[in-house]
């Protein structure tokens, strides 16, 4: 017959390991919006890595999500680039939100192209943040902005289909933006499970 063991006795006698437990650094990159915040296991947006945003139609949001970081960060004169985006921003809503156009960097890029100014952008040191909307963008393509991210300590932000959260991919960060009704809900994230509730319209515009 097999014998039970306490568990405390064994840890006792050094019979077993047990790891120490490792908080998850606070994030230095803060969204902007207090109940995403709430969500995300570093209590902000990855720093230095690439995050996908999934989005079901333009104009539900995905723009709002990121403009109280982008204000933030040209207001502190830091540069922000945007890679090919599908339609040509609006200076009176970007100045609405804060943003400082001054600092905004706009890349008109094609196909290719798209994914390879980004990871330029990236790569350089220059830019605190890197928005880019890719037509198509497989693992490979992904793991190098990925990468890019980590060697120039930028935040990315890769703007991407709804119907691609069925891929995997190699992003630190994904957030899908539903519609009817819209809502938000991280299907993956570092350091953490990903929460297993949504975000309403309301928590970011």
């Amino acid at each position: 017959m097999s014998s039970v063991v306490a568990l405390d006795r064994l840890l006792d006698a050094r019979c077993i390991w047990r790891g120490q437990a490792v908080a998850s650094p606070k994030a230095t990159q803060p969204t902007g919006h207090a109940m995403l915040d709430a969500l995300l296991p570093a209590g902000g947006w990855p720093d230095s890595a690439l995050s996908e945003i999934l989005f079901a139609a333009p104009g539900i949001g995905e723009l709002r999500l990121l403009w109280p970081t982008l204000a933030r960060l040209t207001r502190a004169g830091e540069r922000v680039v945007l890679v090919a985006p599908p339609h040509r921003p609006c200076p009176q809503a970007w100045l609405a939100a804060g943003v400082d156009l001054r600092h905004l960097v706009i890349v008109q890029a094609k196909d290719r192209d798209v994914l390879w100014s980004a990871e330029q952008c990236l790569r350089s040191g220059s830019c605190a943040a890197v928005l880019c909307w890719p037509r198509r963008a497989d693992d490979r393509a992904l793991r190098r902005l990925q990468i890019a991210a980590e060697t120039g300590q930028t935040l990315a932000f890769a703007y991407r289909p709804l119907r691609e959260a069925e891929n995997p991919s190699p992003a630190a960060l994904r957030l899908t933006l539903e519609a009817q009704p819209v809502q938000l809900r991280v299907i993956k994230c570092r350091g953490g499970l990903a929460p297993a509730r949504s975000l309403p319209a309301s928590a970011w515009q």
